[in-house]
């Protein structure tokens, strides 16, 4: 006759990719915690007997490393570290079948929405009752709030609808329970993540309805900055720009991927928007909110990519001086429509383009935090680094953008909470001072 064992189950949920990931992994933290099962997030200690892979699957190199990743956890089942391996997210997704075969040792594979067949693996059941709940695994300070799941868009180079499915927003209600619940626990920022943030409501209330939620938002207690990521530029609803200037806790700070800027690439990557339309867009951004900062990301080597129309976009970053930007290399993803076309733009060629925008971001960086000097900034403290507390202003997200670094020799915070700092000097992406 068979007995259970005494030993009790330990998980450790391994987090790759991006903050929508983190979300997940926060979510399905919280229903494991609240069937009583001892869970981890990335820890070290190596004690964890079940571990729990979240898969990226965006571009090659997100692939690589999700592989990586569980085939190391693989060795270590095989070695007898762990005994049960399971891996979830938008790369199990995507390839579950090829998974499967490649990867074995693996016990189980579950895509982006099979949250409670993975939860009925560890013998533990979905709660209803948990959802708006959240176990942060990082900073507490501040936390990511997904608005949305999945995306609409038709873009010639990306996968997510593939892995994400059809966009699906949350009520409004419920974001601002999760908001209250966070606020609660001493979250003072959040920001607003979705596959495509604008296009919120759609769906559900048969308008956009951003704005609206900004409001609701903006009434909960405890919170301070609001933050907007992933803000698709075709048809942006306006009335966005008007919710920001008329509510001071949202952060004078809007990411809004454009990915490229001549028109031919434009259309080839059917962004459906053109560089005169993208103008006109961040013009008024300008205009309604004064003050915003702008970060925007492009895409380099996409297939097709003619030197000119590479350099058409240089010309524009050079024009617009944009305050943050980020840059990708072309991924050639199956089962999208620049899967058809044929990968002309080299490995080699990438880089140097890649590279080539981020040298004129630098230069552009350097000029802007150089105007801050001498200026006073409300900062929020995220941690403390060798001789330094690091901080960021309202026109920087965590990780991507730049940082707010002050001498902890002689000076203290306290870490999450807001001080007014005298910025002193500035590199390209870091600003120094003391707090006043």
């Amino acid at each position: 006759m068979k007995t259970k064992t005494l030993v009790k189950n330990k998980v450790n949920v391994i987090t790759l990719g991006c903050s929508k990931n983190l979300v997940d992994s926060e979510d399905l933290i919280t229903q494991i915690k609240g069937n009583d099962i001892e869970v981890t997030h990335e820890s070290e200690e190596d004690d964890a007997n079940i571990v729990i892979v979240n898969t990226c699957g965006f571009i090659d190199l997100a692939k690589e490393e999700s592989v990586n990743t569980i085939l190391q956890y693989a060795d270590v089942k095989k070695a007898g570290g762990i005994e049960k391996l399971y891996v979830t997210g938008c790369l199990s997704q995507r390839y579950k079948d090829d998974l499967e075969v490649a990867i074995p040792e693996v016990d189980a594979y579950f895509g982006t929405m099979e949250m409670p067949s993975l939860l009925a693996k560890l013998e533990a059941d979905y709660k209803h009752e948990l959802v708006g709940e959240r176990v942060l695994s990082g900073p507490t300070h501040y936390a990511y709030l997904k608005i949305s799941e999945g995306c609409n868009r038709t873009c010639s180079f990306c996968a997510i609808p593939l892995m994400r499915g059809k966009h699906v927003s949350k009520t409004i209600e419920a974001l601002v329970k999760e908001a209250e619940n966070l606020a609660r626990m001493g979250v003072k920022e959040i920001m607003l993540i979705a596959q495509e943030l604008t296009y919120y409501g759609l769906d559900i209330y048969k308008k956009r309805e951003l704005p609206k939620l900004l409001d609701a938002l903006c009434e909960v207690e405890g919170i301070e900055w609001i933050r907007l990521h992933y803000a698709y530029p075709s048809k942006f609803p306006l009335d966005i720009f008007d919710a920001m200037a008329r509510q001071p806790k949202i952060c004078n700070y809007l990411d809004i991927p454009l990915q490229h800027a001549d028109d031919t690439m434009l259309e080839r990557m059917r962004r459906q928007i053109t560089q005169k339309e993208q103008r006109e867009l961040i013009k008024i951004a300008k205009e309604k909110v004064p003050g915003i900062n702008i970060r925007t990301t492009f895409l380099v080597g996409h297939p097709g990519e003619t030197e000119e129309e590479f350099q058409s976009l240089c010309d524009f970053v050079e024009d617009m001086r944009f305050d943050r930007v980020g840059v990708f290399q072309y991924s050639h993803e199956e089962d999208t429509s620049a899967h058809d076309m044929v990968d002309d733009v080299d490995a080699e060629t990438k880089v140097a383009r890649a590279n080539r925008i981020m040298e004129i971001q630098n230069s552009i960086s350097m000029d802007n935090n150089e105007v801050l000097v001498g200026q006073t900034l409300k900062v929020l403290f995220d941690r403390k680094e060798g001789e330094f507390f690091i901080g960021r202003t309202e026109f920087d997200s965590p990780e991507v953008d730049n940082e707010v670094l002050v001498s902890a020799k002689d000076q203290y915070v306290r870490i999450g909470d807001f001080a007014n700092v005298l910025i002193e000097s500035a590199e390209d992406y870091d600003l120094y001072g003391k707090v006043v």
